[in-house]
C-alpha cells in the first residue's frame, strides 16, 4: 500500500502519513506502526486542521 506525506514536510522525517486509500495513519519514523481510521473521522480531523 502506497503512503502520502505532506508536501510542507521537507526532507525531515518528523511527519504523520496517510495511506492512499485514507483507512489509515502512521508516524513517518515508525512506519511498521498503522492506526486506522475511518475515513469519515480522517475528513471531520482534516476539515477542523484546515
Amino acid at each position: 500500500m502506497d503512503w502520502r506525506k505532506s508536501s510542507r514536510s521537507g526532507v525531515e522525517s518528523n511527519c504523520v502519513e496517510v495511506r492512499q486509500d485514507l483507512a489509515a495513519l502512521r508516524d513517518s519514523k515508525r512506519p511498521g506502526v498503522e492506526l486506522p481510521i475511518p475515513i469519515s473521522a480522517l475528513r471531520d480531523l482534516l476539515a477542523r486542521l484546515r
